[in-house]
């Protein structure tokens, strides 16, 4: 056994292992976001992941299952009450939602509206369940005569403004979503604001890079938390920051796609640390599994392949990288939503025990808790550690 010192918690965000316990429940029986990926796109070689365990998850035409694998390897059910980021990446971290955050499928209420309305001093149009790309194509002229403000929301529990840059700059755009956050309380405490920018001109509007999630507190004391009382470092990459309206970090790198983020860990790589590097690439999620575009999930998918392939080389003796998702995407599913499923869990390094086979864990927060356990942490509220599993203690 080796003492681990760093961790590298990867979240594929929205790339689910095929259906969980309850999907039906979600409407999504049957989604399986990495098989019908691979299936659509003729095959999807993942040589890098696949060697560590990926194809031992769920069946990827491409990447198949391995005899001997260089890593630990395993899916976990979700049992949050919810199927977005906040839920995925709460539930990881030991916070496990069991009522879920408010929904608004007929728009926000009148009292919400004028409220924000009267903060930010411009009246909004939309107010309504659409697609990002299809409201600002069917609103986005409007917007630009009036300067009027977005708003929108989704199956998910999200408060959405969409504005053009030169319309209303990101950092008004930025102030708005965090007015829109302190109004948002109580019975209305929607998990996540969302900055929405987009450029260019009718029929041609582009959603730019410039996303930003002013999310819920979390609703316990997170993995993060508990890392960072008890003195070790807590580095979030991505939208991180955002997830955890930045409780329990102690440095923050703010991407904004995944080569960023892919970048920005390897970098992070070469620097001293001890404790938590988690990282989200979002682009499965934001990019390509919305729109239901299997050749993007797919290229996506490849890049992180081969950048995993120079992680290895940059990871020292005393490392783990961790990868996982907070939720599906299932990009050949109907309609445009996140898909409720299991997510994959493989595990790699010098300290981790190659070849083991973690099955099909209850919860995500196995994940955390095994982490919690492995730094010496106070346990979490939630989840059964595999330290002992795969040698890590």
């Amino acid at each position: 056994m080796m003492t681990l010192k760093r961790a590298i918690l990867v979240v594929l965000d929205g790339v689910g292992a095929g259906p969980n316990p309850d999907s039906a429940a979600y409407g999504d029986a049957g989604a399986s976001s990495l098989e019908h990926c691979a299936q659509a796109v003729g095959g999807l070689e993942l040589p890098h992941l696949g060697g560590i365990g990926l194809g031992n998850v769920t069946p990827i035409p491409g990447t198949p299952p391995r005899r001997e694998c260089d890593g630990a390897y395993g899916r976990m059910n979700s049992i949050a009450a919810g199927k977005d980021s906040v839920a995925g990446h709460w539930e990881m971290t030991g916070v496990v939602l069991r009522k879920p955050l408010p929904t608004y499928p007929d728009g926000f209420p009148p009292e919400i509206v004028a409220s924000f309305e009267r903060a930010v001093g411009r009246s909004v149009i939309g107010n309504k369940a659409a697609s990002g790309t299809e409201i600002i194509k069917e609103l986005g002229a409007e917007h630009l005569r009036t300067g009027s403000p977005i708003i929108y929301t989704s199956a998910d529990s999200v408060f959405q403004i969409a504005a053009h840059q030169d319309v209303i700059p990101l950092s008004e755009l930025y102030h708005m979503c965090e007015i829109a956050r302190a109004l948002l309380s109580g019975d209305h405490a929607v998990g996540r604001v969302i900055a929405r920018p987009f450029i260019g001109a009718p029929g041609a509007f582009t959603r730019t890079e410039h996303r930003r999630d002013y999310a819920l507190a979390p609703l316990g004391i997170s993995l993060l938390d508990r890392l960072k009382e008890a003195g070790k470092d807590v580095i979030g990459i991505g939208k991180i920051e955002d997830l955890f309206a930045g409780r329990g970090l102690t440095a923050r790198d703010h991407t904004e796609t995944n080569r960023e983020g892919m970048a920005a860990t390897l970098n992070w790589l070469e620097r001293d640390f001890t404790g938590l590097l988690f990282v989200n690439l979002v682009e499965f999620d934001m990019l390509w599994g919305h729109r239901r575009d299997s050749q993007g999930y797919a290229r996506a998918l490849r890049e992180v392949d081969a950048w995993f392939a120079r992680v290895r080389q940059a990871m020292r003796p005393a490392d783990a990288i961790f990868f996982s998702a907070d939720h599906g995407v299932d990009p050949t599913y109907r309609g445009t939503d996140h898909t409720r499923e299991c997510v994959p869990l493989l595990a790699y390094g010098q300290p981790v025990r190659a070849g083991c086979d973690l099955g099909t864990r209850a919860t995500l927060a196995d994940l955390g808790q095994t982490l919690a356990d492995v730094f010496g942490t106070a346990p979490l509220a939630a989840g059964r550690s595999f330290a002992y599993e795969v040698d890590l203690l």
